[in-house]
């Protein structure tokens, strides 16, 4: 989950960047404080405890981080004026295939 840039949530401390109106990148700075983490996992609808080990992760020592990831397949995707992104995926799955 996106950490919030202010109290009133209007912002996040994340992005996402759009290369030929795809994203191609996003990424940001997570919530790295347990009882926040918790609240905003309930507020979503889902189970703390199914993320456990993960909000201990913080509580143990983890320190406040951020990170982002390129989507290669797409930005292939978009650099090559392919139609799908299979068509950029080294070995795509679908209902018929699900190993390489």
């Amino acid at each position: 989950m996106t950490k919030d840039a202010d109290a009133d949530a209007k912002l996040t401390e994340g992005f996402d960047a759009l290369y030929g109106g795809m994203e191609i990148s996003s990424g940001g700075q997570r919530i790295h404080l347990p009882e926040l983490l918790i609240q905003r996992i309930k507020a979503k609808g889902l189970n703390p405890k199914n993320f456990e080990g993960y909000i201990n992760s913080f509580r143990y020592g983890a320190p406040p981080h951020a990170g982002w990831s390129i989507g290669l397949e797409r930005l292939t995707q978009i650099l090559c004026g392919l139609d799908n992104i299979k068509e950029a995926t080294m070995f795509p799955r679908d209902r018929d295939r699900i190993t390489p």
